[in-house]
């Protein structure tokens, strides 16, 4: 009988329930759970996909040092006697780790204590510190705690929610698409989008509003001064649970109309607008997202709104707070148990002596470290420089999602000892390893997560652990063992969760936010029945689902809140006439992160199949532009290379690409090497958002497409781009000079033999040339070449690597690069869910379907996750507005 195991999602901060099936013949396939309530049963296009991502291809199988294979004792004892012998020289903050909200809570908690309480140093920091470290810092100054007050349901309850710096649609699809059943229920709910782009968001929108790249703090600042001479002010809140209202109006009040709408670039209409739904609509959420984290001025944008809510009391009651969505799947988790270089654990202060000595005595450490440690960009910064001189990295891919990535390269390459634990052999960052640990993936690993509303739920196995690979948790207590600690005698995960909850509870009595004491004593029985809850749980309650600070109650010693007063960044002239575009780097629909995981998916990869820089018309005609071409992006720190999407949802003056392509899947495109290292001087959070670059056109004599059953390898071009296919792969390429023998370029990139010829076109005036290589009825590969980026139906094209080919009719067609009227060209994929293509949509449409609703029945397109539904939209407005001309 199939067996099904409930599990959660390992991608955004959403924290979906996952049922995954293991068929008899070992098959796995996934589904929502109905009963999780984060998505009720829906998933996205990438968490619909989970199943595609989990084949072995790739994967890191046994230790190896210096590349060669190791038994794990030897690797162990090897990475204990390293971090020894530095700390022994160098002192223990001459060691670090850098740590990812991949881990789950009881990796997360080990790495913790035994950096922070047996080495004695805080350099443990995460790549969550990329995505919502101003989020914490905002939290913390404004609470007195990195407190979430409200839930998800607050979205579906509210009045009005606005979403800054927050693509809900691409990047927490089930949240988005919760919000918009919302709104179709009750159409007199309003959605403000703040975001420079026009992104797939706004299809749900009210309201967008273009703003200009950081100018969230002003926008705030002016709402709260609106606000403070309004009906919406609540004195009676204001009075009795916080402090600074006077100077953080003072500061708001500042701020002129006219510098209002310089520094947002939005109009006097837009800001009254916004500012009279605000003041008029009690039920309001304020989402927020990377476009406000990701920022030189993160910390002040988040206190910035969350002052709004402070002066209205719009906090902590149904419908009502602001909700920081973080963009990992254990971030929080993270959090909890202080992977942070400038946290404890269980939400403690490693500022404040008091704490220190709490977790020091429960952990019975013989140290515990005395003050921050080394946040992420200055932790590779010292790596640089020599002061961390042994690293272990876990669970994350810094070489390309660190800003001024080529730096961090160049810091890793040099340092003396670098361990990684990761699941791939070959990424980026493990190339540059002296030790490699294989690691358990998703529906291998157990343990715990947490979400972005506080709800904790549980990650299970239901795959074998593969080769050698071992649970991160279990490294880090064998290394520990290995130093010479005591106190990591774990032998399952249960026992790790148990004591990370006892730690919250640990002298708690209601001073601190985090308390899930009541699983203290969980065994294995109940750990393994574990149901998805919401801290805070303390020990001899009864369990609740809770929001935070509608009655006050704050975490400051006064038990009140602090209004924060903040000033608008002011943009200098930066920007010389070499650097005149604004980058904003971020996520798109069906890939996460560095794709180690995504990349994987044929279907992930259908949407979207390579790099872009997504420019407007008059940006792209100024530059000399044209759809299709390429484009090659610089900073003083870096140059990339990207196809050019020609977008009116820009803003002119700005350059939005996606941060998710490595060296394994493009020759230049890891965006992050353009970043600049500047951060938040609050949060250490990086500015990702608002980078200055330039932009010119990649002049190449040859563009190439090509599909090939076998991957490509050495492909000596100066631009390539591969992704999946179903069958096989698919690669974009440009040259700069055209090869001498197209025929042994492809038998070295897609590994064809000697003995099988291909058959050919080529027409010397137009410079097009066809190649396509055969074994019997299979289509090994076909390349198309022309002195302009390439005109040819790409996933029909794709599609032949699955058909078979008899006769020489067939295999001509290949070379036309067109099918036949018996082949219809599905054109590029719209939904990935059912690879539904935008040609079927607009036959569709042509037939009569003229809302997604009809287009779904008639195609499927958009009846899965949903998160292709805007654009399916655009289509039919597109077609119907060109019908009516």
């Amino acid at each position: 009988m199939p067996v099904e195991t409930k599990t959660t999602c390992p991608y955004c901060g959403v924290g979906c329930g996952v049922i995954a099936t293991v068929a008899n013949t070992g098959t796995v396939t996934v589904k929502g759970d109905p009963e999780h309530p984060a998505n009720l049963g829906r998933l996205c296009s990438k968490g619909s996909a989970l199943a595609e991502t989990i084949d072995l291809d790739g994967r890191l199988l046994y230790p190896e040092i210096g590349g060669k294979r190791a038994d794990w004792d030897t690797a162990l004892d090897l990475v204990a006697a390293k971090f020894s012998q530095t700390i022994a020289e160098h002192g223990p903050d001459s060691v670090a780790f850098y740590v990812s909200g991949q881990l789950l809570t009881e990796d997360y908690y080990l790495a913790n204590k035994l950096m922070k309480g047996f080495i004695g140093s805080a350099n443990i920091d995460t790549n969550s510190r990329l995505c919502m470290a101003s989020s914490v810092a905002g939290h913390r100054r404004a609470f007195g705690s990195d407190t979430v007050p409200g839930t998800y349901e607050d979205l579906e309850l509210a009045d009005l929610v606005i979403l800054t710096g927050s693509n809900l649609a691409w990047c927490h699809p089930v949240l988005y698409q919760r919000l918009a059943a919302a709104k179709t229920a009750r159409p007199d709910m309003k959605i403000v989008v703040i975001d420079p782009r026009r992104t797939m968001t706004c299809d749900i929108a009210d309201l967008h509003l273009a703003i200009r790249p950081d100018g969230d703090v002003a926008l705030f600042l002016g709402l709260l001064a609106h606000l403070a001479k309004s009906p919406a002010l609540n004195p009676d809140y204001v009075t009795a649970h916080t402090q600074g209202f006077g100077a953080a109006v003072s500061a708001a009040a500042m701020l002129s109309m006219p510098a209002l709408t310089e520094r947002t670039g939005l109009t006097p209409e837009e800001l009254q607008r916004f500012f009279h739904l605000f003041e008029t609509t009690e039920k309001t959420v304020t989402c927020y997202s990377q476009g406000v984290n990701q920022s030189s001025s993160g910390t002040d944008k988040v206190n910035a709104i969350i002052n709004c809510h402070l002066a209205t009391g719009r906090i902590g009651r149904p419908g009502m707070g602001p909700f920081s969505l973080t963009g990992q799947p254990n971030a929080m988790g993270g959090r909890e148990v202080g992977g942070l270089a400038n946290m404890l654990a269980a939400h403690m202060a490693i500022e404040n002596p008091e704490d220190r000595d709490r977790v020091q005595r429960f952990w019975a450490s013989p140290t515990i470290a005395t003050k921050p440690g080394q946040k992420a960009v200055d932790m590779f910064k010292a790596v640089a420089d020599g002061r961390i001189k042994a690293l272990w990295i876990m669970a994350t891919n810094p070489v390309v999602s660190m800003p001024d990535a080529d730096a961090v390269r160049a810091a890793i390459e040099a340092c003396p000892f670098v361990v990684v634990s990761d699941i791939l052999r070959e990424t980026d960052t493990t190339l540059h390893a002296h030790v490699l640990l294989p690691s358990l993936g998703w529906g291998e690993k157990d343990g715990t997560v947490t979400n972005s509303e506080r709800r904790v739920s549980r990650q299970r196995s239901f795959l074998a652990s593969p080769g050698e690979a071992k649970a991160d948790w279990w490294q880090v207590a064998e290394i520990a063992r290995r130093m010479g600690f005591d106190g990591f005698a774990y032998t399952t995960p249960v026992q790790i969760f148990a004591e990370h909850a006892a730690l919250s509870a640990f002298e708690n009595d209601g001073s601190r936010d985090f308390d899930i004491g009541a699983y203290a004593d969980m065994d294995a029985t109940a750990y393994g029945e574990l149901k998805p809850f919401q801290w805070p749980q303390p020990t001899g309650r009864v369990r609740q689902e809770t929001r935070f600070f509608a009655d006050g109650g704050f975490y400051h010693a006064d038990n009140k809140a602090r209004f924060i007063a903040v000033e608008a960044p002011v943009e200098t002239d930066r920007r010389d006439a070499r650097y005149p575009l604004t980058l904003n780097t971020g996520r798109i629909r069906d890939h996460w992160h560095t794709m180690t995981r995504t990349g994987k998916s044929a279907r992930l990869s259908a949407h979207i199949a390579e790099p872009f820089a997504e420019f407007h018309p008059r940006d792209a005609m100024d530059i000399g532009l044209r759809p299709a071409d390429l484009v090659k992006l610089e900073s003083p720190h870096g140059t990339v290379i990207t196809r050019v999407l020609v977008s009116e949802r820009q803003a002119r003056g700005d350059v939005f690409v996606p941060m998710h392509w490595n060296d394994q899947f493009a020759a230049t495109a890891r965006i992050d090497t353009l970043v600049s290292p500047l951060t938040d001087p609050v949060s250490g959070q990086p500015a990702a958002k608002n980078v200055a670059i330039a932009a010119r056109r990649f002049e190449a004599e040859v563009y190439g497409f090509a599909v090939s059953s076998a991957k490509p390898v050495a492909l000596s071009a100066d631009y390539w781009a591969i992704a999946k296919a179903e069958g096989g792969w698919r690669a974009e390429l440009a040259f700069q000079e055209p090869v001498e023998d197209w025929t042994r370029w492809c038998r070295a990139a897609f590994g064809i033999s000697a003995g099988i010829e291909p058959l050919g076109y080529a027409d010397r005036q137009s410079g097009e040339q066809r190649l396509a290589f055969f074994d019997g009825e299979r289509l090994l590969a076909t390349i198309f070449l022309s002195r302009q980026p390439v005109a040819v139906a790409r996933n029909w094209a794709v599609g032949q690597l699955q058909s078979p080919h008899f006769d020489l009719r067939k295999r001509f067609a290949i070379i036309a690069g067109r099918p036949g009227a018996d082949q219809p060209d599905p054109g590029a994929t719209v939904c990935s869910c059912y690879l539904i293509g935008v040609n079927r949509i607009i036959s569709a449409i042509r037939g009569g379907c003229h809302s997604v609703e009809a287009v779904g029945r008639e195609t499927n397109a958009g009846t899965n996750c949903g998160s292709c539904r805007a654009e399916i939209r655009g289509i039919i407005d597109g077609c119907l507005a060109a019908a009516a001309e």
